[in-house]
């Protein structure tokens, strides 16, 4: 627990209800925040509900307007507002930022911050330089890397979820680190809502394997290895089903590609968790993960899961017993272990119990009480800066 309640800024350009990693990781922390007693000023971009700021208890939720991306309709960046920020914090400085994006809005978050002395926290969520390569944007590589190193070297501290990536990040000059796990909620996630009314929507027989996949419809998820692992499936049980959860810029190309596939979109909690718990085989190719929250999510829900040997995989699977990995980017030994998977169910149903006892551990608690300690360290680590430079900035207020 916090030595005192705080007042944290959390800069953003995702929050729910976007559905997406990044927004459910930042709502789990913001909803533990306010559990505890601290009070957290939201800023983000303007979604399509809401035009005008509101305040819920010590919840203070500030619009800013944004900029969909044109290729990805369902993102977007928040525009610049330095100015709007410098005025904000001078009036009613937080204890400390924490920048989740790297955008032009958590850009401006960080110029403010740095120019008022506030300590910065930010996140590393997204390998935004390793998804170049899969949108024609190699030859941008390496100049969003070297954003990247700059924007996180002015900041106190970033926080990654692994220490494999905390490590690397280091080693490759992008300042000081500390590791912020990922929690699951395992009373939503559970092997209880698996439903046979929804596997009779899918189509599928008593005994046919569903293997789901969730997650963007983008080329950094490397969809293409899916189909490949569920063409292995298929070969072995014709009856199988693929299970599409999620939407994205791939969509009508998958829909050509598999018209048999279910595509069921982007789902609520109590819905998504449902499909999990139905599933048979959960199969996560993706090779640009940060951590992996539906690794989580799938093992909470006793699925098994094939991945790739990084990120949440490598943390918390353990190969043939809670589930199966294959190293990196070995798309042969992928493709080979979705079909033996497929082929024997009694090895899938031992690695889905054993995947449900291994995330037990991974509460939501822990997290917060990590997160509120690494707070506590770096506002106590820079406060006698801190106050000088808010006295500093409170004298040039009042000159201008």
């Amino acid at each position: 627990m916090a030595a005192r309640p705080l007042a944290v800024a959390l800069v953003t350009e995702t929050f729910a209800p976007e559905i997406n990693g990044v927004a459910m990781t930042l709502g789990r922390l913001v909803d533990g925040l306010l559990a505890r007693g601290h009070r957290v000023e939201l800023l983000r971009p303007r979604q399509r509900r809401d035009e005008a700021p509101g305040v819920t208890g010590a919840l203070a939720v500030q619009p800013l307007p944004g900029w969909r991306l044109p290729m990805y309709r369902q993102l977007q960046f928040g525009r610049p507002a330095p100015r709007w920020l410098l005025a904000r914090w001078r009036a009613a400085p937080p204890d400390l930022v924490h920048i989740a994006t790297e955008g032009p809005l958590g850009a401006s978050a960080l110029f403010a911050a740095r120019r008022l002395g506030l300590p910065v926290v930010a996140g590393f969520h997204t390998n935004f330089h390793a998804y170049s390569r899969h949108y024609g944007w190699a030859a941008l590589a390496t100049p969003i890397r070297a954003y990247l190193r700059a924007f996180h070297r002015r900041c106190d501290c970033t926080l990654a979820p692994t220490e494999e990536l905390a490590r690397a990040l280091a080693a490759d000059g992008f300042g000081a680190m500390r590791v912020l796990g990922r929690g699951i909620d395992t009373a939503l996630f559970h092997p209880g809502r698996r439903s046979a009314a929804l596997r009779a929507e899918w189509g599928l027989g008593p005994t046919d394997p569903a293997v789901l996949h969730v997650g963007r419809f983008a080329p950094e998820k490397n969809l293409e290895l899916a189909l490949a692992a569920f063409a292995a499936v298929r070969a072995v049980r014709p009856g199988a089903r693929l299970i599409l959860a999620g939407e994205g810029p791939l969509e009508a190309r998958l829909r050509a590609r598999v018209p048999a596939a279910v595509f069921c979109g982007p789902l609520a909690p109590e819905r998504l968790a449902a499909h999990y718990a139905s599933a048979d085989l959960f199969v996560f190719p993706s090779l640009t993960e940060t951590f992996g929250n539906v690794t989580l999510e799938a093992m909470a829900s006793g699925l098994p899961v094939l991945a790739f040997r990084y990120a949440a995989a490598a943390r918390f699977i353990d190969d043939g017993v809670s589930g199966c990995t294959v190293p990196p980017g070995d798309a042969a030994a992928f493709v080979a272990c979705a079909g033996a998977l497929a082929a024997d169910d009694e090895w899938r149903e031992r690695l889905g119990r054993a995947a449900r006892a291994a995330v037990a551990p991974a509460a939501w608690g822990r997290v917060l009480d990590a997160l509120e300690a690494i707070y506590d360290e770096i506002i106590d680590s820079g406060g006698r800066h801190h106050e000088r430079t808010r006295l500093a900035a409170g004298a040039d207020a009042a000159a201008e």
